[in-house]
């Protein structure tokens, strides 16, 4: 699979060009506060992959989504994560242990790679007004 290349913020460059057939299909990302796992260690680097068909079709099957559908996005999240920082794996228990502005972020960013393709989004600065573009992934702490 080919990560993307994701540009930072106030970057208007295009994106480097890709052989022909070739898109990409992984983006790494990097959590506003992070998963605390159960020996207290924060893992917030992760990496999150293009959703199949499949992946949309099986949730609407299982139980616990037809008793609660808010589960779906438990479901979807935790098929599509498939790293986060050091931790063994990423299943429906680590997607519900998130803190709730992890999860709206990994939202947001499943919507965006899937179904706007890309993870750029163009915000104003509410004290210049000045326009940019910031990549929703993030980067990794310290970086600019």
């Amino acid at each position: 699979m080919r990560q993307a290349s994701l540009v930072t913020a106030g970057s208007q460059a295009p994106p480097p060009a890709k052989p022909a057939g070739e898109m990409p299909t992984e983006y790494p990302f990097v959590l506003p506060r992070g998963y605390v796992d159960e020996d207290g260690v924060v893992h917030r680097d992760g990496v999150m992959r293009l959703a199949t068909a499949r992946d949309e079709i099986a949730p609407q099957s299982d139980p616990r989504v037809r008793e609660n559908p808010a589960f779906l996005t438990v479901l979807l999240l935790a098929s599509t994560v498939t790293r986060l920082g050091s931790a063994r794996s990423v299943d429906t228990y680590v997607i519900e242990s998130l803190f709730a502005s992890d999860l709206a972020f990994l939202q947001d960013l499943y919507r965006r790679i899937n179904q706007a393709g890309h993870t750029e989004a163009d915000v104003v600065c509410p004290n210049c007004e000045h326009a940019f573009c910031v990549d929703v992934a993030g980067e990794a702490p310290g970086e600019s």
